[in-house]
């Protein structure tokens, strides 16, 4: 098991495939996109695959999320899922993708064994998603979520970032369409990940103010706690329901002292927590002909050293040197 000095059991695997990715989200990356790892220092499909199998038979690990960048872009995607999905005990898999790709791909997945997507979508005007994302590719996205509902692979998730001026008045409008499509919307507070380093608290869309939004068009009612869990999203019933609308609020409303979440970045750094400050490298043991006991030693090494919270609200924060493309959503 994986279990940190707070007594908090980590059961969510996070894999980031690469940090390469298709669109230059303002929120994320400068325009000119950023040094990518060269391909050696990424671990091979082997690897990947090999790291998982550890997490889910020696250490407990449950549900493992494929991430990126963008993992659409990594070659070997498919063998991947379908690698893992064979091991014993098998996992649930999921992908979180910005869906460009997902329109040719999504029945190939759901074939090789993942089991649902969440797919980043801020906006339903095309003019600014090209505005947010550098990129006018919105119809594509429209279609991979299509396509993934069509392959099976649900419920399928949408995740949604508001920006002030740009699109924070798309809430309901979001919600609305989400609910026709028979998607899952969530919005996520916008973090401190960016490789700019230009998030500022006072410039941020809260909670709040995305379910008083919301509250203009709908009524909301919350989950009955139990049904949270260790998730990171609080859910709403809308209209009294079956339709739910979560927000995932890291910055305003942290759920640290729930969190199971033990990452893998695409070069074979364990990550406690997206806001860490330190990795512990297991590419490294990979390659040296480290055996699986000892790789799991290291694995759960690191994560004792898992730190209560993220320190959002600690005035010495540092933001991460690793930007959100580098280190898996």
């Amino acid at each position: 098991m994986l279990i940190d000095t707070y007594g908090r059991t980590a059961t969510d695997l996070r894999v980031s495939l690469t940090d390469r990715c298709n669109l230059r989200c303002t929120y994320c990356m400068p325009e000119e996109g950023l040094s990518w790892l060269a391909k050696p220092d990424l671990l091979t499909d082997d690897e990947i695959v090999r790291l998982v199998r550890i997490a889910v038979t020696d250490l407990g690990v449950t549900e493992v999320r494929f991430t990126g960048g963008e993992p659409l872009l990594r070659p070997g995607l498919v063998s991947i899922v379908e690698r893992c999905a064979a091991l014993a005990p098998r996992p649930r898999l999921s992908l979180t993708t910005n869906g460009i790709g997902l329109a040719r791909t999504a029945q190939a997945l759901a074939d090789a064994g993942l089991d649902r997507v969440n797919v980043s979508l801020d906006t339903l005007r095309p003019d600014v998603f090209a505005d947010l994302t550098r990129r006018k590719r919105h119809q594509d996205v429209l279609d991979g979520l299509a396509a993934a509902h069509a392959a099976g692979l649900t419920p399928v998730k949408v995740n949604a970032v508001l920006m002030p001026g740009r699109n924070d008045d798309e809430a309901p409008d979001l919600l609305a369409w989400a609910v026709e499509n028979g998607y899952e919307l969530r919005f996520i507070e916008q973090m401190p990940l960016d490789a700019q380093h230009g998030w500022r608290r006072e410039g941020m869309i809260t909670a709040e103010a995305i379910l008083a939004s919301l509250r203009t068009r709908f009524t909301l009612t919350p989950e009955a706690r139990d049904e949270r869990g260790s998730a990171p999203a609080e859910r709403w019933l809308v209209d009294g329901g079956p339709a739910r609308v979560g927000v995932i609020a890291s910055v305003t409303r942290p759920f640290c002292a729930a969190c199971d979440r033990t990452r893998l970045t695409a070069d074979g750094q364990v990550r406690t927590c997206l806001f860490a400050t330190e990795e512990s490298d297991l590419r490294g043991a990979l390659r040296s002909g480290a055996a699986d006991q000892e790789i799991a030693a290291a694995w759960r090494t690191a994560m004792r050293g898992k730190k209560a919270g993220s320190g959002l609200d600690d005035p010495a924060f540092l933001q991460p040197a690793r930007p959100m493309s580098a280190i898996g959503g």
